[in-house]
């Protein structure tokens, strides 16, 4: 949401044009027989807009006629989504009143992307052209996702991790202008209504929301997890192609915990603590029901729930709504991607069979259980049972390895994988390595250098190719640094982190980190799960997107020894994923698209590609469209 809504509310309720408005708005978005398929919002706005300039051009008089000349003009401009600056054609900057309200030059997507990064360089700090790339995307979202697009790995860390994370506490301080939806607990009993003013309902496709409860490893933030869900969807729109205008972004408020947000004078939510596990539970019930039948066709993706709420969330709401919950299940299948490559190589060096893998985890939160839980999977597809595959996992919090019989009150989620009583109780992270002999560390215990030289040299002891996958984000809170991982394991390491870190050279060569970067897997289960309307997205929905990534690395990739694929393939290898992620689907019966069950693979990977969006100019097409409707 931007302040382009709000200018065109003002045009539609001008006295005596709101009727007239109403039809121009039925009509933008009903499509003629001979309109091409090719029409979206962004035609239908165009549409809508040339409609109305025929009518300011009329020779009638209405009452506020002057200004609703004026603010058309200036809504064009202030409309994110058909805006396009100075690649207006002179033709269409006549028609639509704005001639001579934009230099004279008439621009390519390149020369405007050209003039954003020598402006973005600019910015002397990191938080500097964040700011900047947001005012970028609430102006001209063509030209944000051409420069997302373009250069991927230099913009993504400044649109989302790391970034995202500083933007995030700063958010109430950085805040220029509107954008998402706010639903706070003043709304319940409303909820349904809040939603509905959503500016563009018909497109809506997916949300992100989350509570701000638990962002990244920070903690609670309150509002400023909106830059959560904002820069979430920007992710879903460069790497799977979703529509920017089908994006929609929320935040709930029910308070927050944290002291600084409620006195910084500048704090934008509730100032409030936060209401009680039931009482979140009674307004989420709310909200869960009201989005889903105010959006019927929108994917719903929780994003840094509290730990216990996530959970419970997630158990509530899997089977009754087209929902997951990324950090449970999104993280789970991005490391299963990675750990399962990881593991062959790991068993190529050692000897050792895939099934003797031995896993630990620091680490006992939503992400790590929800990790954990996913890589099961690995060895159940190898044949062992549950209990089997739970015999292969320990859980390290910071108490020491999770037991049921340790002393204390174990959190419910942690119960899963906690070792039975009558075991050793050990206390530290290396005691627990000396006893359990693992293959794989993986840490999600969003705290530095708990990895550190004894840690690391003691699995490069144990395994020729010791597996060590750091997770915790942002980069500042990972449990070790790639050019520590390397140094101390003199270069055998298996890699992956959940923030970037740079290739590192180790007696003569570059090793490239993996990075278990969510981002492989969620864009492309969100992708087949528009695609294929699915009533509820499973689990064995989420393992498919992690065999997709498995699967996805070039004889290239597999040379250089990668675990992941490199991102600058972030369309294919989601394209891949959302195959994947439809075919289970159907597998289940849960897919409410009757076009795909035709489709054979080929003809199913042709449909996911052009439904993908791609950064553009209107065409010739759209423009001829326009002018004739």
């Amino acid at each position: 949401m931007n302040g382009s809504f709000s200018v065109r509310r003002s045009i539609d309720h001008l006295d005596g044009l709101a009727s007239i408005f109403s039809n121009i708005s039925q009509k933008a978005r009903m499509p003629s027989a001979t309109a091409p398929s090719t029409m979206n919002a962004r035609t239908a706005e165009l549409v809508r807009h040339l409609n109305t300039t025929a009518i300011t051009n009329s020779t009638e008089s209405y009452p506020g006629m002057h200004k609703l000349r004026s603010l058309r003009a200036a809504a064009t401009l202030r409309d994110p989504f058909i805006n396009e600056d100075t690649g207006f054609p002179l033709e269409l900057r006549h028609r639509m009143g704005i001639r001579g309200l934009l230099p004279p030059a008439i621009e390519t997507l390149d020369q405007q992307m050209a003039r954003v990064l020598d402006q973005m360089r600019t910015k002397r700090t990191s938080i500097g052209q964040y700011i900047y790339l947001s005012n970028l995307r609430q102006s001209n979202v063509n030209l944000f996702y051409h420069v997302l697009l373009t250069n991927t790995s230099e913009v993504v860390p400044l649109v989302y991790t790391p970034v995202v994370g500083e933007a995030c506490i700063k958010w109430s301080h950085i805040y220029q202008r509107p954008e998402g939806l706010y639903v706070s607990w003043n709304d319940r009993g409303c909820i349904r209504d809040v939603l509905k003013n959503w500016p563009l309902p018909e497109e809506a496709r997916i949300c992100v929301v989350t509570d701000g409860s638990r962002i990244l490893g920070l903690g609670d933030l309150g509002v400023g997890g909106m830059g959560i869900s904002v820069g979430k969807l920007s992710l879903y729109v460069a790497a799977a192609g979703i529509r920017p205008w089908a994006t929609v972004p929320i935040c709930i408020d029910l308070g927050t915990d944290n002291e600084k947000n409620l006195t910084d004078p500048l704090y934008l939510g509730l100032r409030m603590k936060r209401r009680s596990k039931e009482e979140a539970l009674e307004f989420m019930d709310e909200f869960m029901a009201a989005v889903h039948a105010e959006f019927p066709e929108l994917v719903i993706q929780h994003e840094d729930f509290a730990t216990e709420r996530a959970f419970d969330y997630l158990k509530r709401y899997q089977h009754s709504y087209p929902m997951f919950n990324d950090d449970i299940q999104g993280t789970g299948a991005v490391i299963l991607g990675g750990f399962i490559n990881a593991a062959r190589h790991s068993a190529s060096a050692s000897g050792k069979e895939l099934r003797d893998q031995r896993i630990v985890f620091m680490g006992a939160g939503s992400a790590g259980v929800g990790v954990a839980k996913q890589l099961l999977s690995f060895f159940i597809n190898l044949g062992l049972s549950e209990e089997e595959a739970k015999e292969r996992v320990w859980l390290v919090d910071t108490k020491g390895l999770v037991t049921l019989d340790r002393g204390d009150k174990l959190a419910a989620h942690k119960t899963f994988f906690a070792r039975q009583p009558g075991g050793p109780q050990i206390k530290t992270l290396i005691e627990v390595i000396q006893h359990v002999k693992p293959t794989a560390l993986i840490g999600l215990a969003a705290t530095a250098h708990l990895f550190d030289e004894a840690v690391v040299k003691l699995m490069a002891e144990l395994n020729p190719r010791p597996i060590i996958f750091p997770l915790s984000n942002p980069v500042h809170l990972a449990e070790c640094t790639f050019d520590e991982a390397v140094k101390w394991t003199d270069g055998q390491v298996l890699f992956a982190s959940g923030s970037p870190f740079a290739s590192c050279g180790w007696r003569g060569h570059t090793i490239e980190p993996g990075q278990g970067n969510n981002m492989y897997v969620f864009p492309g289960i969100g992708l087949g799960a528009i695609l294929a309307r699915v009533k509820t997205i499973s689990d064995k929905m989420i393992e498919a997107s992690a065999l997709a990534l498995s699967d996805s690395l070039t004889d290239e990739e597999k040379a250089d020894g990668l675990l992941y694929p490199r991102l600058n393939r972030i369309r294919d290898i989601s394209t891949s994923v959302a195959l994947r992620v439809i075919r289970q689907a159907q597998e289940e019966g849960l897919v409410g698209n009757p076009i795909i069950g035709n489709l054979g693979d080929d003809e199913l990977k042709k449909y996911i590609e052009q439904k993908e969006y791609w950064p553009a100019f209107m065409s010739g097409e759209h423009i001829d469209l326009a002018i004739r409707s």
